[in-house]
């Protein structure tokens, strides 16, 4: 009897502790929909209404469908789906052949440069910024998407190489052993043996080089100034104005922002969870 109250106590404390942490988790972003549905005096009330008097959708149809100011969100929307699509696939092509090299071949000071890669990724944006500005306003490419690519190319290679790495050394070499037998190169065995082994750890990067190149804030202040070349994150600041902040119109973005990270996760999921199965039986 003992045993099984026990038991009881335990699952009543891990349920009681699940749904807190599923509150914690959940509660904010139900708060942002709930602020981007709602009028401005309901979010400035005091004691704070949770639930709107008259809920509305009308800030989601202006971003999607108007003709007005708000529209400019809809071409900034663009901007950062083309920027962080780039980012990615650049990133992940490069980053996959250097981290097959530094996993694979042997050549002198393959630590030294994968330290100094790390290094680089660790720098602060506003220890470069001021020479980034300058080499791209020489070049007349300030206010461009394809600023925006190069920079946060260079900046997140670095990453996608260690994570890569780590990922290719967990894989036995004896399959590659093997490839070379039957005649394969270096290039052949990655693409043939490596790359299908390694997909669910290649989507898991992926997905954090699309995020950080989507949520990028400091760097796209600063290079960009029009409706060109804004990213999300710099629209959704901008709402914040010096006399007055929308925050409707801030939880509105923060929403639409938030959508196609949540679709990609959705989308690759069962990719993601078997790299962290398999990274944990390999380690």
């Amino acid at each position: 009897m003992g045993l099984r109250r026990r038991r009881i106590v335990r699952s009543i404390i891990i349920g009681v502790f699940s749904v807190l942490l599923a509150f914690l988790l959940l509660a904010p972003p139900a708060w942002l929909f709930i602020s981007s549905i709602a009028d401005l005096k309901d979010l400035l009330r005091i004691p704070l209404r949770w639930i709107p008097e008259n809920p509305s959708f009308s800030r989601y149809a202006g971003i999607l469908f108007g003709q007005g100011p708000e529209s400019e969100f809809r071409k900034i929307m663009a901007n950062s789906l083309y920027v962080a699509t780039f980012v990615t696939v650049i990133c992940v092509a490069l980053g996959v052949l250097a981290a097959y090299a530094f996993s694979r071949l042997r050549f002198p000071g393959k630590d030294r440069v994968l330290f100094v890669l790390l290094f680089s990724y660790m720098l602060p944006p506003i220890a470069v910024i001021i020479p980034l500005y300058q080499m791209f306003s020489n070049l007349k490419m300030l206010d461009t998407r394809e600023a925006l690519i190069l920079v946060y190319s260079a900046i997140l290679v670095p990453f996608v190489i260690w994570m890569m790495r780590t990922y290719f050394d967990t894989i036995p070499r004896d399959l590659e052993d093997a490839a070379k037998i039957d005649g394969c190169t270096h290039l052949q065995t990655l693409f043939r043996v490596i790359l299908p082994l390694s997909l669910p750890g290649i989507v898991a990067t992926l997905l954090f080089a699309f995020l950080m190149s989507w949520e990028e804030f400091f760097i796209a202040l600063i290079l960009t100034s029009t409706p060109q070349a804004k990213t999300i994150p710099v629209a959704i600041a901008e709402f914040s104005g010096r006399h007055s902040i929308d925050f409707g119109m801030m939880a509105t973005g923060g929403v639409l922002a938030s959508l196609p990270p949540v679709f990609i996760a959705l989308f690759f999921q069962k990719y993601i969870i078997g790299g962290l199965l398999s990274g944990a039986v390999k380690g």
